[in-house]
């Protein structure tokens, strides 16, 4: 049995996929434990020209204080290699961990871009703190907004934009000459997929979205956001295939009918804990990563609201 999901933006991505040589976009993985986080930096090795996925940056919520270690690990990758960054891609406002997209910005140039649905999450999040006037919930913090099907290159690398919700309004894929980084849409197989009870999150609509990915040639490679080591795995993993998931994925492998995904997603997502670093995280990615403006004391505050998620 074979996924069959059709449509234009699809189509374009599928024969980009069957079109690319395996191996040519080059892809170095940073995974950082402590938010069980991955970024990556995909570069053309004929052109030298890269991207940053879903970067990093460090954040001690006991001190309030930020520090890039990861983002750092990242430049010294790009300084190794001779690489010149065009985009810093991200593939949702992470819930997990802070974006270090404006640090490694202002070290290598590049533009920040996210997917055009991020409008509804700055305007959910803006009213949940209180971000005021000042904020402007029109995506105007990021470089660039990806729309469905859009296309674009990294070097000779052919690129085409997928919007994924379901896990979050905004949350796209990126296909990558054969690759897909999927953002938080799924993880290793063996783990299953992202939770859809964030605000704007929808567990049938995240069943929809996996499909349009599992639809892709069974050889295409998919790189998760995410690997939180599940029970009876030692090490920690991060790529696998469409024909792996399609397979094997332990909530959404063939043969799992649409309800019957709606009605575990929703139960299992009862059970789960809030992420550690969710309201920090959510008021500084929705900013592409910049912190909140300094208050007329010059302190940069992130706001705790008390009893409202």
């Amino acid at each position: 049995m074979r996924f069959s999901v059709i449509d234009s933006p699809l189509a374009a991505a599928s024969s980009q996929i069957s079109a690319a040589q395996a191996g040519i976009p080059k892809i170095k993985a940073f995974f950082d434990e402590p938010t069980f986080t991955v970024t990556y930096v995909v570069h053309d090795p004929e052109s030298l020209r890269a991207a940053i996925v879903d970067s990093v940056l460090d954040y001690d919520p006991a001190s309030g204080r930020t520090s890039f270690s990861s983002a750092d690990a990242v430049l010294a990758y790009v300084g190794e290699k001779a690489l010149s960054i065009d985009w810093h891609l991200e593939t949702h406002a992470h819930a997990d961990h802070l974006s270090a997209a404006p640090y490694l910005q202002h070290k290598l140039g590049g533009k920040i871009a996210i997917g055009e649905h991020i409008v509804t999450v700055q305007e959910t999040f803006g009213k949940l703190f209180n971000a005021g006037t000042d904020f402007e919930r029109d995506g105007s913090d990021f470089d660039h907004l990806w729309k469905d099907g859009d296309r674009f290159r990294i070097g000779n690398l052919d690129v085409t934009v997928l919007h994924v919700p379901g896990h979050t309004p905004a949350c796209i894929a990126y296909v990558i000459g054969d690759a897909v980084f999927v953002g938080d849409t799924m993880f290793m197989p063996d783990y299953g997929t992202a939770r859809a009870d964030f605000p704007g999150g929808d567990a049938r609509t995240l069943y929809q979205s996996a499909m349009r990915l599992l639809s892709l040639p069974p050889e295409t490679r998919l790189f998760m956001c995410h690997d939180y080591l599940p029970e009876g795995r030692k090490d920690y993993a991060w790529e696998t295939t469409v024909e792996a998931e399609g397979k094997a994925n332990v909530h959404i492998h063939e043969g799992i009918s649409e309800d019957e995904f709606v009605a575990m997603r929703e139960a299992r997502d009862k059970t789960l804990a809030m992420p550690r670093l969710i309201l920090p995280s959510v008021q500084v990615n929705m900013r592409a990563g910049h912190l909140p403006p300094a208050e007329d004391n010059g302190v940069t505050y992130l706001k705790i609201p008390v009893n409202a998620v």
